[in-house]
């Protein structure tokens, strides 16, 4: 493992060693210590409390965040026909018929960030699952991601506010994006709230024992910072000020 610089050493000092903080306490030291000279993605990491290999015990779930991501987000609408022509009008960055399916399948095509489609379009990219799945783009009903045409318009706009779709992972962990290092405290503790929310409402109802073992915030270059999260599972999403 490489060993990390003086800059993420000094900030690695300014975080207790095993102590969880409270949100607002965390959010505050995250951009005290951030260091980085870039504006840097800020990350929830979690640890559950669910057997990943039970199918019944899979946590897959979207959530608006309020403050949005912070980025351009670029959207590609499977569609053909008069469904490509509501996707258009929708503002898709790219509408794919068969010419760019198969550009995707034989190129591993993905510059873009989420990937919605219509119905009838789930036969043709059903194919793309081993380009498209292991990058999380893969349309999908449970994620919103797979809409009648007339609702590409209202799909298209939550994706680019900020529309974010997360799932456990094979080690029962999930790794979802909050916004960048610039926001505001409170937009990071809204969007951090909605996540919490969404995680709650997302739990499965064979799990077993405590849910959510561990909540850690980070950005993309700083030291993580343990949450509380056993507080933050068992209130009530507060209003922010």
């Amino acid at each position: 493992m490489t060993d990390h610089g003086k800059k993420y050493q000094e900030a690695k000092k300014q975080v207790v060693h095993g102590r969880q903080y409270s949100l607002e306490e965390a959010v505050k030291l995250l951009k005290q210590i951030a260091f980085a000279k870039f504006n840097e993605t800020v990350e929830l990491h979690g640890r559950l409390g669910i057997d990943p290999r039970q199918s019944d015990q899979q946590v897959r779930t979207t959530v608006l965040l309020p403050a949005g991501l912070g980025k351009t987000v670029r959207v590609l609408v499977f569609a053909e026909g008069e469904a490509a022509r509501y996707a258009e009008a929708a503002g898709a960055d790219y509408v794919a018929g068969d010419e760019m399916i198969n550009k995707i399948r034989t190129e591993e095509w993905t510059e873009f960030d989420v990937s919605i489609a219509v119905p009838d379009m789930m036969r043709k990219v059903g194919g793309l699952g081993k380009v498209l799945g292991r990058k999380g783009l893969m349309p999908n009903p449970k994620a919103g991601t797979v809409v009648n045409p007339e609702d590409l318009e209202r799909a298209v706009r939550e994706a680019r506010a900020g529309r974010v779709e997360f799932r456990n992972d094979r080690h029962a962990n999930i790794h979802v994006p909050l916004g960048k290092i610039q926001f505001t405290e409170e937009q990071l503790i809204q969007n951090t709230l909605a996540v919490i929310d969404a995680l709650r409402r997302a739990k499965p109802a064979t799990a077993k024992g405590t849910f959510v073992r561990s909540l850690v915030i980070t950005t993309t270059m700083s030291p993580g910072i343990r949450l509380d999260a056993n507080t933050l599972m068992n209130v009530g999403v507060k209003e922010i000020a």
